[in-house]
């Protein structure tokens, strides 16, 4: 009876959990969707505020539009060069910092923890760090946008984490066979830490396709915006419309359908890598997230 009580709990807790679910999924996927649709839309029924999941009048003309625009794609080029950058430069000093930090034995081990740790916390301000920037000559530079924000503590203690819970005789072992700190982190570690690594690749990418505010304040000159400039300056151009007053309804509602085609193709690329990384993902924060 005790198991039959049970296990009708269990089931209720399951349905209540499931219904819970299905409607965080709902309210995540709604303005996705309907984004999906408002790209393929014709600004009148956009104006008409008939948009709603299903495209109105099907239209691919905006795409043409977009991808015809050789400013778009120089900013695509950026952003795909700075994530990349940015993201090798974060994972290698993140994934050395962190291994440094798993070795318990290592002498002023705890200051380093909160020197990492107070960064989280405090931080020196925006004009100081724009001033800092500017004095060493970054602006205008690829390096203004990678390097400030080169190591998240959050990802840096995920992977210390993980890196603790290794097992310590493997890197004895290696260490008898001949292998100095860098030959056991490359041949040793690192293999054996790919969930981890998947996860905060994926951590540090989609930060850093996503980031605009770097890039609009160290960077001036067009050319060298990312994409995500480029759909900040579709949005703020489409306020204006709506703020200059009714008679620019269709322009506002144009700039609308600009809006949603760009956030299309500036979001394909972290959804076509998403599903590699994915398995990987639950896995890499679990296992650096809880010691033991």
């Amino acid at each position: 009876m005790v198991t039959l009580d049970r296990t009708r709990g269990y089931r209720v807790f399951q349905g209540i959990n499931a219904v819970i679910l299905t409607g965080v999924v709902i309210v995540t996927l709604y303005p996705f969707v309907n984004i999906v649709a408002r790209s393929f839309s014709e600004e009148r029924y956009i104006v008409g505020g008939q948009v709603n999941l299903v495209p109105r009048g099907f239209n691919i003309e905006t795409y043409k539009l977009v991808v015809s625009d050789p400013m778009f794609w120089t900013n695509y080029r950026n952003t795909v060069v700075y994530t990349v950058v940015a993201t090798a430069i974060a994972m290698f000093l993140t994934t050395c910092y962190a291994y440094v930090l798993s070795k318990k034995h290592l002498r002023g081990r705890t200051v380093l923890i909160w020197v990492a740790v107070f960064t989280m916390i405090f931080s020196g301000g925006l004009i100081p760090n724009y001033v800092l920037v500017n004095s060493l000559g970054l602006t205008d530079t690829i390096w203004s946008v990678v390097l400030p924000n080169a190591i998240s503590v959050f990802n840096l203690l995920v992977m210390k984490t993980f890196f603790e819970g290794l097992p310590r005789d493997l890197e004895e072992a290696a260490a008898i066979d001949g292998l100095n700190t860098y030959g056991v982190l490359w041949r040793i570690v690192l293999p054996l830490s790919k969930a981890v690594i998947a996860t905060m690749v994926l951590f540090y990418a989609v930060s850093f396709w996503n980031s605009w505010f770097t890039a609009f304040l160290y960077l001036n000159d067009g050319d060298l915006f990312p994409v995500t400039i480029y759909l900040r300056n579709l949005i703020a151009g489409a306020t204006g419309a709506e703020a200059a007053g009714a008679g620019l309804a269709e322009a506002s509602a144009a700039a609308a359908n600009i809006q949603a085609v760009t956030i299309m193709l500036t979001v394909l690329p972290i959804l076509a890598v998403y599903p590699f990384v994915q398995r990987y993902f639950v896995s890499g924060v679990m296992l650096g997230a809880v010691k033991g």
